[in-house]
């Protein structure tokens, strides 16, 4: 696996990302090598790849954002992947967290809604040389059946409650990162499985887009 290009002019922006995440304490050293191997300039359009590594979140088109980085992160090393699981992402987006993602996981299954970001997310992925994750067009908050159990599953927007679905699909053991809360704010979750029991811890607030979907948000 590889990082992708790496163009010079971006180095030293990816180092002071890094530099402002363990600022607001991630020490986690395998979340950090991921972001040191992500080129996030890849992924966000280039009237605004210029702000591609400050600590802030920006839009990649129909209507939908790449979030902010130390976001990504302070969930990622909430999660403490060990590099042997099972993943679910609920929203590919731009595709950034699935490469990063790919850093930190065996496998990878993302799901986006949207076909236009997910042919740009497949092209950057493809580009980045990343060749453990696997994508699908198609309504997330139903999950990914056939590749499931996941020993941890990411939902990348905001949802009135868990989807049902993926808490079906939820290996024992298994972690869930949710923002749950109305369309405006969220409480970013981790749900955990305990046999027929799902646990559950508050993170931190968040403000993220909309889950779209038959057991999120319709509209």
């Amino acid at each position: 696996m590889v990082a992708g290009p790496l163009i010079p002019e971006y180095r030293g922006a990816r180092r002071r990302l890094i530099e402002t995440l363990q600022e607001n304490g991630i020490s986690d050293l395998s979340v950090l090598r991921a972001f040191e191997l992500t080129p996030r300039h890849l992924f966000v359009p280039s009237g605004v790849r210029h702000r591609a590594y400050e600590d802030s979140a920006l839009p990649i088109g129909s209507g939908q954002t790449i979030s902010q980085p130390s976001v990504h992160a302070r969930y990622l090393q909430v999660l403490k992947l060990t590099g042997h699981e099972n993943v679910l992402e609920v929203g590919t987006g731009s595709g950034y967290q699935t490469v990063l993602l790919s850093h930190l996981a065996a496998r990878v299954f993302s799901i986006e809604r949207v076909p236009e970001l997910l042919e740009r997310a497949r092209e950057v992925i493809a580009e980045c040389g990343v060749r453990n994750v696997s994508l699908m067009l198609g309504d997330g908050t139903l999950g990914w059946r056939q590749h499931a159990p996941y020993d941890a599953i990411l939902v990348s927007a905001g949802a009135p409650d868990v989807p049902r679905p993926l808490l079906e699909q939820l290996a024992e053991g298994g972690r869930m990162i949710v923002p749950l809360g109305d369309m405006d704010e969220q409480m970013l979750v981790m749900v955990t499985r305990k046999g027929d029991t799902f646990e559950r811890r508050d993170i931190a607030p968040v403000r993220f887009v909309p889950l779209w979907g038959s057991h999120g948000w319709s509209g």
